[in-house]
């Protein structure tokens, strides 16, 4: 039992960090992206490939950078586009990301995966004990992004991307440069989920093409639906929530014996999206409503 609990806190961790990195993106600047999968795939292999070769920082640090980079490049060609079209893009790109890492195996082993990944602080050894530090390092790396990406949240920059997804007309009217604003905020969302990636990979230890399917990218904006958008501490109680229901509903079928695998399946995903809707049609902003500065705080003599 301890095990299967460790494995679901680390599992939240991994999502929270992928529903932040689309909270930036989405909740935040208004940004569609359906391709979120493509960017933790990414991570993830380049971390798989570049742990025996650099060590695990490195890796990671490398992962995050590559998918920043192709998350800005991915901008530049499609940021322009209007939102319907931005998602058609996303969603080819994660298809084309998927498509490469099955089929060009000199470089990702194809369908067969890679496999034998070193985790950080191998030499706490392994079983319960290694996975307690595990869990204490992606705690440690969970709050550092959160705290990172709170920060921009709240900066100048944070405001400026909001104003852009209220209204880019006026944002643009006003001065401020909507098209290099809206490329900085997918290529920092593109660098957390590089991040998540090369957590997904530090976990398994193993990856294939199987484990990057659209499914994951459904999960981030379910998470993010439900913690409420644009906020950071809503969005780490929607992916924690979203976590504990896909995992606690396993348990249904000891309790329904008519329910076989294939039914509990489809059941655990209908019942969240049933949770989903009566989550919008009674709190639409989510768990946790998005702050929000008044006049007051920023005006000078605002408040007397």
């Amino acid at each position: 039992m301890t095990a299967y609990l460790v494995t679901i806190a680390i599992l939240v961790c991994e999502a929270a960090l992928i529903g932040l990195a689309l909270n930036f993106q989405w909740g935040l600047a208004g940004l569609v992206n359906f391709g979120v999968v493509g960017f933790v795939a990414i991570g993830a292999y380049v971390t798989a490939l570049l742990t025996p070769e650099l060590g695990w920082l490195p890796a990671m640090a490398a992962a995050a950078a590559i998918s920043a980079a192709l998350s800005t490049g991915l901008a530049l060609l499609s940021i322009r586009l209007e939102e319907n079209y931005l998602a058609i893009v996303t969603i080819g790109f994660g298809e084309i990301v998927r498509l490469v890492i099955l089929n060009e195996e000199w470089l990702t082993h194809g369908a067969l995966g890679i496999a034998d990944i070193s985790r950080p602080f191998a030499a706490f050894g392994e079983g319960l004990g290694g996975d307690l530090v595990f869990i204490v390092f992606s705690g440690a790396l969970l709050a550092l992004v959160f705290l990172t990406l709170e920060g921009l949240t709240r900066s100048p920059f944070g405001r400026a991307l909001r104003a852009i997804r209220d209204d880019a007309t006026v944002t643009a009217a006003l001065g401020k440069p909507v098209f290099a604003l809206r490329v900085r905020a997918f290529a920092v969302g593109g660098a957390v989920m590089g991040v998540a990636g090369a957590l997904h990979a530090f976990y398994l230890r193993y990856i294939d093409p199987s484990q990057f399917t659209p499914i994951v990218t459904a999960y981030a904006f379910m998470a993010v639906i439900a913690g409420g958008r644009g906020s950071n501490v809503g969005l780490v109680l929607g992916a924690g929530s979203i976590m504990a229901l896909l995992e606690g509903t396993r348990f249904l079928k000891d309790f329904v014996s008519v329910i076989d695998g294939v039914q509990l399946s489809a059941l655990r995903l209908g019942l969240i999206g049933v949770g989903i809707v009566l989550l919008l049609i009674l709190r639409p902003q989510g768990l946790v409503a998005e702050p929000r500065r008044r006049a007051a705080d920023v005006l000078p003599g605002g408040r007397d």
